[in-house]
């Protein structure tokens, strides 16, 4: 028996997941600045885990430290290699005493408590330390979300498992505070054009570096103001604007130039994992067959448990 889905919208809760959003930045930053370079800044990311969303295991003195921002207990919790913990309680608080609280618990690790002191990808950026204003906190939103995010990580990680190429990891990029999997062609893709808002033109013409059918959750914010899934492909081939998507729910955002599902009419359906998997199979269908992918090299059943991959 799967989890239910719960209901998360986003209004109610807008100012506190801006807040997440922004201590989301804070952990990630300090993965960013221990973490060699891996492609497509994956290095950079945070994951899903049993409580909330963790770094993994981070590089750093005395042999390597796991943050976690726990969201059902509500607390920032940091683990060393050594033994050594600490923690601080998750409130309402400012960002910059979310800052301040980091860095003495990276103090107490003993580990380097230097890193990028500006959000990325938000509109007018505030240096998190003269980020004054007091957030609220709602403690219930917050695990309805991370319970969300259990259920959208499970299925994404299925879709994950049809691909034999390049496929990254199921993640949360925590600049535009989505989780995202994302599939290559294994072909290089035109140069691109930058100007992404906070975010340097080097990062992101490195990420779009090969040709990508990418998919992916927000839980609000950002051009829309419901929690909802999207595809897109770079670059978008001819004629993916108007492909069909399933299910009937989904439209193509002109805007945006992506695929978008609102996340209740997933929660909504009689089978939301079915709902969500025909999203992410009918926009990658359309981004790779339009693309002129090689399908028949790249692509394979879904994965099953204790089964090997048939030949």
């Amino acid at each position: 028996m799967t989890a239910s889905w719960p209901d998360i919208p986003y209004g109610p809760w807008r100012e506190t997941c801006s807040a997440l959003h922004l201590y989301a930045q804070i952990v990630g930053k300090y993965r960013l600045a221990r973490a060699p370079w891996v492609n497509h800044s994956w290095h950079a990311t945070l994951y899903v885990n049993a409580r909330g969303f963790t770094t993994s295991l981070v590089p750093d003195s005395p042999g390597g430290v796991e943050i976690v921002l726990d969201l059902l207990d509500h607390a920032v919790i940091g683990s060393c290699t050594n033994g050594r913990t600490a923690r601080f309680d998750l409130g309402p608080m400012s960002v910059a005493t979310f800052h301040e609280r980091f860095i003495d618990l990276l103090r107490e690790l003993g580990a380097t408590a230097e890193f990028h002191g500006i959000p990325n990808e938000v509109p007018d950026p505030i240096p998190f330390v003269d980020d004054q204003a007091e957030r609220p906190y709602d403690a219930d939103a917050v695990t309805r979300f991370f319970r969300a995010c259990v259920c959208i990580d499970r299925v994404l990680n299925r879709f994950r498992t049809s691909f034999l190429g390049k496929v990254s990891p199921v993640h949360l990029f925590w600049g535009s505070f989505d989780m995202a999997v994302t599939r290559f062609s294994g072909r290089s893709a035109p140069l691109h054009p930058g100007g992404v808002p906070g975010l340097p033109d080097d990062v992101t013409c490195e990420a779009y570096s090969h040709e990508v059918s990418s998919a992916g959750f927000w839980p609000g914010g950002g051009g829309v103001n419901f929690p909802a899934f999207y595809s897109y492909a770079y670059p978008a081939p001819p004629g993916f604007a108007d492909a069909r998507a399933e299910p009937e729910a989904a439209y193509f955002d002109t805007t945006l130039g992506e695929f978008v599902l609102p996340y209740e009419a997933v929660r909504g359906s009689s089978d939301p994992e079915a709902t969500l998997m025909a999203f992410l199979e009918s926009t990658y269908r359309a981004a790779a067959d339009l693309g002129g992918w090689d399908r028949r090299h790249l692509d394979c059943a879904t994965g099953i448990p204790r089964r090997p991959r048939p030949l």
